[in-house]
């Protein structure tokens, strides 16, 4: 099977299409030949070594990723071959809190998906939702999941709420379809004009332009009649974590999902705008299987489907990469295999 590796970090050059063994399956395991997979913000991270957790030498990327059981090992009874599967983002995560064991991660500490073949434990994939294809399929297990934790893993969402989410991106444009599908009001910022048609057709119910008016914290104020965001799902920090404040309802939840920035790697939070506030800052990243497994519920019911901005071939990765860190698209980047 052929296979990518991270041969060499800091650079896209450094990923590699390499010859792997065909992988067999042990008494757990399913063999699963993947059809898709997807590219994420972390995925970038850690080639770029700014990745908080230190990736396995030449570990074979991407954590999203959805494909056909061809192999099941002769204890496993979860799957069977013919099923249409995708991976949980931290496969030893079942439920509840991560545990101290459960840090290991695909694509990072664990060979991913970019991989004609992989195997996994049978408690490491879910099923794919019936209506999504393989390319749909290959963009849940971090965005979407990420997404679901930051609006229902803390204080519970009501509908009528306000959901405040921040730019375009793929934990954004999640997070705008899952609270409407629980009858909240959703208020997105993003830079371009073009983007916020698109929000809107997504169905964000007002948007903020944060290039036009940096202000925006007070500019959300006023599309909620200065009550404020009931829930803030913070992707863009640390700089943005004032106007967050600002924009946040007294009674509010910020869930906060940080990365290191070239500007400011500290979070600070500025007394005159949280101290008005009883706002919780609740830090997450991610979720365990269960959550994936209820994003696939949820997206079933409602037949809600992924952004999918541009598709790739498999022998393309270096190219979605390199397109990937210009950041201009909306929605997923996908890579499909050959089938």
């Amino acid at each position: 099977m052929r296979a990518y590796e991270l041969a060499e970090l800091g650079r896209p050059e450094g990923i590699v299409l390499r010859t792997r063994p065909d992988p067999q399956p042990g008494l757990h395991d399913i063999v699963v030949r993947l059809r898709a997979a997807s590219i994420n913000r972390r995925d970038l991270m850690i080639l770029e070594k700014s990745y908080p957790l230190p990736s396995k030498p030449n570990i074979v990327p991407l954590s999203d990723g959805a494909g056909e059981v061809v192999s099941v090992g002769s204890a496993v009874t979860r799957f069977k071959i013919g099923d249409r599967v995708t991976g949980s983002y931290f496969p030893k995560w079942r439920t509840g809190r991560l545990p101290p064991d459960g840090i290991d991660q695909l694509g990072c500490t664990i060979d991913g998906m970019a991989s004609e073949l992989v195997v996994l434990d049978e408690q490491w994939a879910v099923p794919m939702a019936a209506h999504l294809t393989w390319e749909e399929g290959a963009c849940l297990s971090c965005a979407a999941v990420t997404a679901w934790n930051s609006l229902f893993g803390g204080t519970p969402l009501r509908p009528g709420q306000t959901v405040l989410t921040l730019g375009t991106g793929d934990v954004s444009l999640f997070t705008v379809q899952f609270a409407r599908l629980m009858g909240a009001r959703v208020i997105a910022t993003t830079s371009t004009e073009e983007k916020a048609a698109r929000l809107r057709q997504l169905g964000a119910h007002g948007v903020v332009n944060y290039a036009t008016t940096p202000a925006w914290g007070a500019a959300v104020r006023e599309l909620t009649g200065n009550e404020g965001a009931d829930l803030i799902v913070e992707t863009m920090g640390p700089v943005t974590i004032e106007q967050s404040l600002i924009a946040a309802a007294r009674h509010s939840e910020i869930a906060l999902l940080i990365w290191k920035t070239n500007t400011q790697s500290e979070v600070v939070i500025p007394a005159a705008a949280y101290g008005p506030k009883l706002a919780n800052i609740r830090r997450l990243f991610v979720g365990p299987r269960t959550d994936l497994e209820a994003v696939m519920k949820a997206m079933a019911l409602h037949q809600v489907r992924p952004v999918i901005d541009k598709v790739f071939g498999f022998g393309e990765l270096l190219g979605a990469y390199r397109y990937f860190q210009t950041r201009a698209g909306f929605g997923k980047v996908v890579l499909r295999f050959n089938s």
